[in-house]
């Protein structure tokens, strides 16, 4: 037996083929947020890069409160906004890029959260009940910062993985 090894020409890539594909945006998403302008079968993160820089009009954050059973001011606090300016808000009106950025945020986990427990309504309760995992308090109040964020996203992993506290 010999081991030769073959001279390969150098052009030639000499590791298996492998087709790297990016990570689909998920963008059911867009079905909580109200729609927008963009064509959800060929949305990217370029896509709502762009979306949340241009802002969102306010008839979609309450199209989206409403879908999500969120009260005016649940929405207001999430967002940092006092209810009273979001009120003052004309309907066509596009709200700042932090205040979109933090809509899409939220329908993202609304979505998110709609795949993990099956149905949106499932998780409207969940997201509503106190949790040990949370001390006592529920996700939704900890929706008001970056890190309630992650920790509400972290525990809907554990959930669908099916590790519990």
């Amino acid at each position: 037996m010999s081991h030769k090894k073959e001279k390969q020409p150098g052009n030639i890539v000499s590791e298996p083929m492998a087709a790297y594909l990016t990570a689909d945006t998920g963008v059911s998403f867009m079905n909580i947020l109200g729609g927008a302008k963009f064509n959800t079968d060929t949305l990217n993160d370029w896509d709502i890069l762009k979306l949340t820089r241009d802002g969102l009009p306010k008839r979609l954050l309450m199209r989206m409160a409403k879908k999500i059973s969120l009260t005016l001011q649940e929405l207001a606090d999430i967002m940092h906004i006092n209810e009273r300016t979001l009120q003052r808000y004309e309907d066509d009106a596009l709200v700042k890029t932090e205040y979109a950025e933090k809509a899409i945020e939220l329908a993202m986990l609304y979505d998110r959260g709609e795949e993990v427990f099956g149905s949106i309504d499932k998780f409207k309760v969940w997201v509503r009940t106190p949790s040990i995992i949370f001390k006592g308090e529920t996700p939704l109040s900890l929706l008001d910062t970056s890190v309630g964020f992650d920790m509400v996203l972290n525990e809907l992993g554990r959930i669908e993985h099916g590790i519990f506290a």
